[in-house]
């Protein structure tokens, strides 16, 4: 009895692989970018997509996005990991609610992005709090060790911002129908308005994405093989409905998200997930967007 309890508690917080097939020699293999992006996330994302290259059966990769961004460093793993996949297979990124700031990021290299109609798409930019000098620490050997001027803050924010638009142009320079200064000024899209500017490439579904890279490949029969966390259920900002029908915020418990470090999350992401976190002192500003 306790081994059978022990295996049913594995099974739920473990990644959930669910394989559907057609008894074809070849595999489509379809990895989650759900929720705040982290550490966490980025190497499970990274590890599946090392699997997917290194699995023989494994024609094509879908990314079915569903985040509104997260941690820079996390999102940056993610992008390496995708051009990095990109070189060996096709890669199909499909955005069902939102695809957005550091989210957007991780499946810019992918080979074709589709896009349901009223998804949130782009967000090119960097929020954060608002920069605030720190007085001298005291044991320290200089005066001001420890402290950090607002100008360097911001200075660092912005070499995030143009390294985020940098990556936009390389991956997407010639599809997307907008100056860098107006991807700089970081909206988010709707999906068709983002096919339109060139941030997306279709309006289709999952399945549609999974054709795609199925026939970007050159397989006609195929098996899929998701691979989802229980987190998949969790609503993109952690809110949730109670019974009476109230939205409260979803405590994940585990995130490591600093909401005093810059991040590549949409704007209304930050709003209801990391502002709440700090001092009112401390207003949220944004890099490449309205609010400063």
């Amino acid at each position: 009895m306790v081994a059978l309890l022990a295996i049913a508690a594995g099974a739920l917080v473990a990644p959930q692989v669910y394989a559907f097939g057609s008894d074809g020699d070849a595999t489509v293999k379809v990895v989650e970018v759900n929720g705040m992006i982290d550490s966490s996330t980025s190497q499970q994302f990274e590890d599946e997509l090392r699997d997917a290259r290194h699995n023989d059966s494994v024609e094509a990769v879908v990314l079915e996005v569903d985040s509104g961004g997260g941690q820079p460093a996390s999102s940056e793993r993610m992008y390496t990991a995708v051009e990095r996949t990109t070189k060996e297979m096709p890669v199909t990124a499909y955005v069902d609610s939102i695809g957005a700031s550091g989210a957007y990021y991780a499946m810019l290299p992918a080979d074709e992005i589709y896009v349901s109609p009223s998804s949130s798409v782009g967000s090119v930019g960097v929020t954060g709090p608002a920069p605030a000098p720190t007085g001298p620490s005291e044991g320290q050997t200089a005066p001001d060790k420890g402290s950090l001027h607002p100008d360097d803050d911001r200075a660092g924010t912005e070499l995030i911002q143009e390294m985020f638009i940098d990556s936009v142009m390389e991956q997407r320079g010639d599809k997307i129908d907008l100056s860098r200064e107006e991807v700089a000024h970081a909206r988010t899209y709707y999906g068709t308005e983002a096919v339109d500017n060139g941030y997306a490439d279709q309006i289709g579904t999952l399945d549609d994405a999974i054709h795609h890279a199925a026939d970007s490949a050159g397989v006609d029969s195929y098996d899929l093989e998701f691979n989802r966390s229980e987190s998949s259920d969790i609503g993109i900002l952690g809110l949730e409905a109670t019974e009476n029908g109230e939205v409260a915020i979803e405590d994940s418990g585990g995130s490591s998200i600093n909401p005093y470090q810059p991040q590549l999350i949409a704007p209304e992401v930050w709003h209801h997930e990391v502002a709440p976190q700090l001092p009112d002192s401390d207003a949220g500003a944004t890099v490449g967007g309205d609010q400063q």
